[in-house]
């Protein structure tokens, strides 16, 4: 699978800079953890890459992620990316049932969060967030209130990781593109 189709792809559909960089932002996580697993970073990182693609074109449950496996197998990808795909939204009843999977869904929602958290800090930085504020900020319900504390918490349990560490992994992961996902912000000093 190519990184470079995957994109045409995803910005052929997706127009909002917001998905794009959610896009960017999911693939970094999942080839964090197709390394951290030993596994195939680029086709991890095109499960991430390609995961919402439809979103904008399809955004109800009724056609999102369905419309866009329909288009995923007439693009010839691959049954399991498929799957992992339709697995990242709970309502499709979809098993996550491999690592890809799981791992999809458990750095998606968390992925987004994370970002909001940068985003609310005086520097804008990712560089800037620890596991400890994303964990404070998760209590305050009110904020990023769209995004699911259940499925972040359900996608922790699936992945069997542990809830400090995998944080720390997302981190880090969007650190590797802070600047294409605007959060390089102002590094302040440690």
């Amino acid at each position: 699978m190519e990184r470079e189709k995957a994109w045409t792809l995803l910005t052929t559909y997706t127009k909002t800079d917001s998905l794009i960089k959610h896009a960017l932002a999911v693939e970094a996580a999942m080839r964090f953890y197709a390394k951290h697993y030993g596994e195939d970073e680029d086709y991890w990182g095109i499960v991430g890459l390609l995961h919402d693609f439809d979103y904008e074109a399809y955004p109800d449950e009724q056609n999102h992620p369905y419309r866009g496996n329909e288009i995923l197998e007439k693009e010839g990808y691959p049954e399991e990316m498929r799957r992992a795909i339709m697995g990242h939204a709970s309502y499709t009843g979809v098993p996550r049932d491999t690592l890809l999977a799981k791992a999809l869904f458990a750095v998606d929602e968390l992925a987004g969060f994370i970002i909001a958290v940068a985003l609310v800090r005086p520097s804008k930085s990712i560089h800037d967030v620890k596991p400890k504020s994303v964990k404070k900020k998760f209590k305050t319900k009110a904020f990023a209130a769209k995004v699911s504390r259940e499925e972040i918490l359900q996608g922790i349990r699936e992945l069997g990781v542990d809830e400090t560490e995998h944080i720390q992994r997302v981190i880090d992961a969007l650190k590797t593109v802070a600047d294409e996902i605007g959060l390089e912000g102002e590094i302040s000093p440690e």
